[in-house]
């Protein structure tokens, strides 16, 4: 038993594509969903720093890359039915849990279990890492509910995943991090030429003020 079948999970995540079960202009598997969220994170991490803030850049690093790491057991699973009820939330966890436990103590040698243990957890908690990744991941999510909005696509659960994306960022606003992204970031996002514009610039003051 050795880190072989770890490995080989990655190529599986290259194949799982995000959003499944609707038309996009441009597909997102969720391992470059997964690099997007460690790359936006690292770039949060460093506004973090220069506000005086205590980045665990170790922490920071394998909660976001490894963070998906466990749909390679479930696959992705559509947002509306994950988050149905609370209970059927709950059922998914404890399922993925189960089985992302059942892979470590199959397919990792005992002297690394601790630590994929420690990778492979819930990494959104109430650590300044934690937010960071809960923030990253939403990033990552709006953009890609932005980049079919841009394109045209009109399928409205591209303006759903923007909606929420947003509203989720802003429920961290007190960070440095996501005052920069609200302040600088998402201006220039709204900037740019495109058919939705108006409408789009009109749902994200809706969902700040």
């Amino acid at each position: 038993m050795g880190l072989h079948q770890y490995i080989d999970g990655l190529s599986n995540l290259e194949t799982l594509r995000r959003a499944p079960g609707f038309f996009k202009y441009e597909e997102h598997s969720v391992a470059a969903h997964s690099f997007k969220v460690a790359s936006i994170a690292q770039m949060l991490g460093d506004i973090e720093e220069q506000a005086g803030q205590q980045v665990n850049w170790q922490r920071l690093y394998e909660k976001a890359l490894n963070h998906d790491y466990t749909e390679r057991f479930i696959g992705d699973i559509k947002t509306p039915v994950k988050y149905a009820t609370p209970t059927l939330r709950k059922m998914l966890a404890g399922v993925e849990d189960t089985m992302t436990e059942n892979f470590i103590e199959d397919e990792i040698p005992a002297e690394f279990q601790d630590i994929y243990r420690r990778r492979l957890g819930e990494g959104k908690d109430d650590t300044l890492e934690g937010k960071i990744l809960s923030v990253s991941d939403k990033v990552d999510l709006l953009y890609e509910g932005y980049g079919e909005i841009e394109k045209g696509n009109p399928e409205s659960v591209f303006l759903d995943i923007y909606r929420e994306s947003l509203k989720t960022i802003a429920e961290f606003k007190d960070m440095a991090s996501v005052q920069y992204f609200l302040n600088n970031i998402l201006p220039d996002m709204l900037s740019e030429d495109f058919a939705d514009r108006d409408h789009l610039v009109d749902l994200t003051h809706e969902i700040l003020d």
